[in-house]
């Protein structure tokens, strides 16, 4: 099926040509960029040329065969980087690849593109799954998958080799019915936010609620939050007493909050798990939940709050921050732990 350039508020998305093999050249050279890739760097204009020239030649994606999209800027042309797609399965199925100049970086392209190839795969070619394959060690890359609604589905051990290395790979997936549901999404934020007791009849309910994959080193999943809670840690003497609530948004479950209570042996309240499911996240849940926190600890007589955050790409460390906690100088099992004032 011949390709017709996709435009998205900021971008567009056109067929590769022979004029885009300097970009190409220039970009996959880009150490940053070639280092979870499956090319060696530098990489020659000959072979960009190559490449660009056999994408040239086709109509648009073919069964079997890798195609190439250039993603460019929508106001002025420039080249920004690429989606890469290869359709099997007699084009039932699509694998995706992305690589954009790291000048670019950071602004959300990957994610817009990304969106919009997907939107073409499912509503115009009809796929079935679009798959994406990266290294464990790229977080950056399983977050632009995740934020277009990609599901983690497994982690391959030794199974990519590149010039006589090899690295295990991580697996992400996207079904019709998952694009659907994570395309019809809420967004907008809430009118109304309330905590409620985990209880025996709301347990299967709390536990259910995810985040993304890659948030999992930051936010302990939710079986983990509930062992913590059946066997506290033990700190200065005494088992810390963990208050747990579910956060529900308009009648739905979105959340989940746990905090270690003021004890005679703790005496500040203690922000030990604060998750927002990934299907609500961006809605501006997590700031007001905080603020609910924040009254919670008041209504207990404490002064401050203490939380403690993971550091690395990812980390929640500018939302904590931006709300007005200050690191203590403490790490705590290899979290920076913070501060807030409640006076």
């Amino acid at each position: 099926m011949p390709f017709t350039p996709i435009r998205t508020e900021r971008l567009i998305l056109r067929q590769a040509t022979s004029d885009d093999a300097a970009a190409l050249a220039d970009r996959r050279s880009d150490p940053e960029v070639a280092r979870f890739q499956n090319w060696t760097i530098p990489y020659p204009l000959e072979r960009a040329q190559a490449m660009v020239d056999e994408v040239a030649a086709m109509e648009g994606p073919e069964n079997d065969e890798w195609w190439m999209a250039t993603v460019c800027d929508a106001g002025t042309n420039e080249i920004l980087g690429d989606l890469a797609l290869h359709l099997t399965s007699e084009g039932r199925t699509a694998e995706v690849g992305y690589t954009f100049s790291t000048r670019h970086w950071g602004k959300g392209y990957a994610v817009e593109a990304l969106a919009a190839l997907v939107e073409y795969l499912f509503e115009e070619l009809g796929v079935t799954r679009v798959f994406g394959m990266l290294h464990p060690d790229n977080p950056a890359s399983a977050m632009v998958l995740e934020r277009s609604g990609f599901l983690y589905e497994g982690h391959t051990r030794s199974s990519f080799w590149l010039d006589g290395e090899v690295s295990d790979d991580l697996i992400y997936g996207l079904t019709r019915p998952d694009w659907e549901k994570w395309r019809d999404r809420k967004r907008h934020p809430p009118e109304r936010i309330e905590f409620i007791p985990v209880t025996v009849e709301n347990q299967l309910d709390v536990w259910r609620l995810k985040t993304h994959k890659s948030q999992e080193e930051f936010v302990a999943p939710m079986e983990w939050s509930f062992i913590d809670a059946l066997f506290p840690e033990v700190v200065d003497g005494a088992p810390l007493v963990p208050w747990m609530r579910g956060v529900i948004a308009d009648d739905e479950y979105v959340g989940f909050v746990m905090l270690a209570m003021v004890t005679e042996h703790h005496p500040e309240p203690y922000l030990w798990r604060l998750l927002v499911d990934r299907y609500h996240q961006r809605r501006g849940i997590g700031r007001r939940v905080l603020d609910m926190i924040v009254d919670e600890c008041r209504k207990m007589g404490a002064e401050t709050l203490l939380t403690s955050w993971g550091e690395g790409k990812g980390s929640p460390r500018p939302f904590y921050i931006k709300y007005g906690f200050v690191p203590t100088g403490r790490i705590i099992d290899d979290e920076t732990e913070g501060r807030l004032g409640l006076t």
